[in-house]
């Protein structure tokens, strides 16, 4: 006799449907390191949408022309070194002020996002949360390099117009190459710290309070050993820059540039991998 096996084609279709659910739903590192440039678009696009990024980076250029044409007009002359400003010492001045604000924009790309409560739905579309991160990273980074860049030719177009003498133009491209380090680790830091408050307004008050008032009062009151590693100490340092707490000990205890970036860029790291961390560990509310 002889015996006919029936197979229901309706059974291979639903296991032939089920191996393929099973391997989309399987997500590996490949998979995740394959999101990133749509992750970057993705934050790019957010950036470009927010009218608060606008608004930052044209005062940033106005910072730049006005600093310089202030000091040209008003100012005249170095109140530390009592000599006249030049293009080549001036044209950098408002690069410290960028780097402020380069913080306030990382922070809003991060809380802005908590505040319109689309956080949730970038984190439902990217589960890889560490891919989020570093395309926000990456992004406030070009941001904040674009920020200085434009800043430094603002300042050195209005110092040039002013009339200023030159001066010594000879490292004119390596202070605009740290400024440059500078304002877009600025913007990290920034993403870093909206990361961890979460709220607009507190997490930019914090910022503001501790560049302009704590560091200040710390800086007056602790050893120059001690005070040179803080955070906006070595700003100053990559900038070249005095502040008007800076004494004869201080001066002598500074670090020299690199030693200033790593300290600022080891700063961003804590700050960016803690928010990271507590990402992982919050809903995404």
């Amino acid at each position: 006799m002889t015996s006919i096996t029936f197979f229901d084609a309706t059974d291979r279709r639903t296991a032939a449907t089920t191996r393929v659910a099973t391997r989309v739903v399987t997500r590996t590192r490949q998979h995740d390191l394959a999101a990133v440039p749509a992750a970057i678009r993705s934050e790019w696009i957010k950036l470009r949408s927010l009218r608060s990024n606008r608004a930052i980076f044209g005062f940033t250029i106005v910072a730049g022309v006005v600093m310089s044409w202030v000091l040209a007009t008003f100012v005249k002359t170095d109140p530390y070194e009592h000599l006249p400003f030049t293009v080549a010492n001036t044209f950098m001045t408002a690069t410290w002020l960028t780097t402020v604000l380069a913080v306030i924009a990382g922070i809003l790309m991060y809380t802005s996002e908590v505040q319109h409560g689309t956080i949730a739905n970038t984190i439902a579309a990217q589960p890889a949360r560490w891919v989020a991160v570093a395309a926000k990273a990456a992004v406030a980074a070009g941001f904040g390099l674009a920020m200085g860049v434009v800043g430094i030719i603002a300042g050195l177009a209005s110092a040039v117009a002013s009339g200023m003498d030159m001066g010594d133009t000879s490292g004119l491209a390596v202070a605009a190459a740290w400024g440059l380090v500078l304002t877009s680790l600025a913007a990290v830091l920034g993403v870093g710290i909206g990361m961890i408050i979460r709220h607009s307004s507190a997490a930019v008050s914090t910022a503001l309070v501790w560049t302009f008032v704590l560091e200040n009062l710390i800086r007056s009151m602790a050893p120059a050993k001690l005070s040179r590693f803080l955070p906006f100490s070595a700003a100053n340092g990559l900038l070249s820059i005095r502040s008007a707490g800076d004494t004869a000990k201080t001066l002598a205890a500074a670090l020299t540039r690199p030693q200033d970036a790593v300290l600022f860029a080891g700063y961003t790291m804590v700050a960016l991998i803690a928010g990271a961390v507590l990402l992982y560990r919050r809903d995404a509310d």
